[in-house]
């Protein structure tokens, strides 16, 4: 009914058995099992949008968003996700629509004890399930906002349902289908529960390509807090900031880099544009020279060069 999804990204947790025509192979216990402290959980106020027929992305994605604090509409979503043509949203367009609403999304670990990590700090999640079977999948979001441990049920925004209360075996088959697809949009300057290092910092690149340097701004910093002096942490920094005009900011940026990797080519290149915006224009020209000298990758070597022309015509 829904048939929504690309493949699903690698390295994502995969079941190590398929489900084929309603098989009943078992979940992994990694995927399964809950910290003894779990309890229950449920986000009551978490809001409901109640889908039309084969938009469930639209409504499950407004829902985290709204209750993330992002002021969106859900006929603004639909159109930023709804494929008219599949009857369907990807993936894709739900992550990037999560960007442009000025959230980070955070895809979390294939896991209950995931799933119960974001819930307990507050944040429900977008769960990609296969309703149907193997050969002939009906794709559905949903809303994660509780887990029932003594009644062994996971909670769900879903469809027409408010809340919908299914088992925990069963949910789970249905999430493993879609290789345990899942997201939360977290504030800029959030953490998420349990943070993948690499997957948050993709995460927060992301904002910064799709043009939203304030709010990269915040997750860098965030990063940063957790883990100082990260080289990966400072140059996307030090990039917001470049791109918000703050160039003082982004040149104390680049420097801090630079004192750990100093043949970082990429770094001196827009350190000098940073200074050439402050006007500093034959330091800025020593930089590029200094990094054309120490750097043979053509093709970087080929945008250096370009640099130094450009920042010639403005101090011209």
């Amino acid at each position: 009914m829904w048939p929504a999804t690309d493949k699903p990204r690698k390295g994502r947790l995969v079941p190590a058995l398929l489900f084929v025509l309603g098989g009943c192979a078992g979940i992994p216990d990694a995927v399964r099992e809950l910290p003894p402290t779990a309890g229950n959980v449920e986000l009551v106020t978490v809001p409901f949008h109640p889908q039309d027929r084969f938009q469930c992305g639209p409504a499950a994605l407004t829902t985290v968003l709204e209750a993330s604090g992002a002021e969106v509409a859900l006929g603004d979503i639909t159109r930023k996700v709804y494929l008219p043509g599949r009857k369907g949203s990807l993936q894709l367009e739900m992550v990037a629509a999560t960007r442009t609403s000025g959230r980070v999304p955070y895809l979390v670990d294939g896991s209950l004890s995931a799933l119960a990590a974001e819930l307990h700090a507050g944040r429900p999640v977008v769960v990609l399930q296969n309703l149907g079977i193997a050969a002939i999948p009906r794709w559905h979001y949903a809303v994660v906002v509780g887990i029932d441990v003594d009644n062994d049920a996971v909670i769900l925004r879903s469809g027409t349902e408010r809340r919908r209360e299914t088992p925990t075996d069963v949910f789970l088959r249905t999430w493993s289908r879609s290789g345990f697809w899942g997201l939360v949009a977290l504030v800029p300057g959030r953490l998420p529960a349990n943070v993948d290092r690499e997957r948050y910092f993709g995460a927060v690149a992301g904002l910064e390509q799709a043009g939203m340097s304030r709010q990269a701004a915040l997750g860098w910093e965030a990063a940063l807090q957790r883990w100082p002096r990260h080289p990966t942490a400072l140059f996307g920094l030090a990039n917001a900031h470049l791109s918000l005009g703050n160039n003082a900011a982004a040149e104390r940026g680049y420097r801090d880099l630079l004192e750990q990797a100093p043949g970082l080519a990429a770094a001196r290149n827009n350190l000098a544009f940073a200074l050439a915006r402050q006007g500093y224009y034959d330091e800025a020209l020593e930089q590029v020279e200094q990094a054309i000298a120490t750097n043979d990758d053509a093709a970087l070597r080929s945008l250096l060069e370009e640099t130094l022309r450009e920042i010639g015509a403005m101090r011209d």
